[in-house]
C-alpha cells in the first residue's frame, strides 16, 4: 500500500507540473504575477521604501517556481523508488535519472504551448532543484540515523 501510494504522490505531482506547463505563456504569466505582486505587497509592510523592479521579481520568481517544482519531484521519486525496495546510491542515481528526463519532456512539451518554448537552463534549474531536493534528504536520513 505505501508503494502504491508513494508512487501515486509522484503521479500526482507529475500531473500538477504538466498543467502548470501546458498553461499558454499569457495564462501563466499572470499566474506568477499575482504571485509577486503579493510578494511585493508584503515586502513593502517590512520595507516602505524599498523599490521592488515587478518584472525583475516575476522573473526571479518564475524560476524558483521551476527550482522548487522539482525539488519536490525528485524526494517523491526517491521516495516510491525506496518504498519500491531500491536503496542507496542506485535510488538517488535513478531518483535523478527520472526527475531530469522528466524535466526535459517537460520542456519539449512546452514546444507546442502557446507563446512557450524549451529552455536548457530552465532543465538546468530543474535538475539543480531535483539535486537539491536529494541532498536535503540524504541529510535528514543521514542525520536522523545517527540520533538512534
Amino acid at each position: 500500500m505505501n508503494k502504491l501510494l508513494a508512487w501515486g504522490a509522484v503521479l500526482l505531482w507529475c500531473v500538477l507540473i504538466f498543467s502548470l506547463s501546458a498553461q499558454p505563456a499569457a495564462v501563466s504569466n499572470e499566474l506568477s504575477k499575482g504571485v509577486t505582486e503579493a510578494m511585493i505587497e508584503h515586502a513593502e509592510k517590512v520595507v516602505p521604501d524599498g523599490e521592488l523592479n515587478i518584472g525583475r521579481l516575476n522573473h526571479i520568481v518564475r524560476k524558483n517556481a521551476h527550482f522548487f517544482l522539482y525539488l519536490i519531484l525528485g524526494i517523491l521519486v526517491l521516495n516510491a523508488l525506496r518504498q519500491s525496495g531500491k536503496k542507496g546510491k542506485g535510488a538517488y542515481a535513478l531518483a535523478l535519472l527520472i526527475s531530469v528526463l522528466y524535466s526535459m519532456t517537460d520542456e519539449f512539451h512546452q514546444l507546442y504551448v502557446a507563446g512557450r518554448g524549451a529552455h536548457v537552463r530552465d532543465v538546468l534549474i530543474d535538475s539543480a532543484g531535483v539535486v537539491v531536493g536529494l541532498g536535503g534528504y540524504f541529510i535528514i536520513c543521514w542525520v536522523w540515523n545517527r540520533r538512534e
